[in-house]
């Protein structure tokens, strides 16, 4: 398995490049290759916080892949806790932003950006 990136946030993903692009000044040149950083850090209030970056450099030994037209990449270490993660994005009235469906999750805080394992 993998980390999935819905549709919807893909969708999310590319509106934000944009307008980064947007606000950028290329001086003619092609715009950057951008990558979406998905991870996992030690902390918040469940032991592990999930990260997304949006980055323009990947190291060698990051796993990458492309879902929906959005370049992901994922350390390894970071890629053992979130093996089979759904990454999705949620526009609702009491708020917006990035979902992590985690299987490998034995317990999440309410916010939803920490778990443990």
């Amino acid at each position: 398995m993998a980390i999935t990136l819905t549709e919807k946030a893909a969708r999310e993903v590319k509106t934000i490049l944009e307008q980064q692009n947007g606000t950028e000044k290329t001086n003619g040149e092609a715009p950057k290759t951008m990558y979406l950083r998905v991870g996992v850090k030690g902390g918040g209030c469940s032991g592990f916080n999930y990260t997304l970056d949006l980055v323009d450099s990947k190291l060698d030994s990051d796993e990458s892949w492309e879902q929906h037209g959005v370049e992901v990449i994922c350390d390894s270490k970071s890629q053992l806790y979130l093996d089979g993660t759904t990454v999705d994005f949620k526009d609702e009235v009491m708020g917006r932003g990035f979902v992590f469906s985690n299987p490998n999750a034995s317990s999440s805080c309410g916010c939803g950006s920490s778990f443990s394992v």
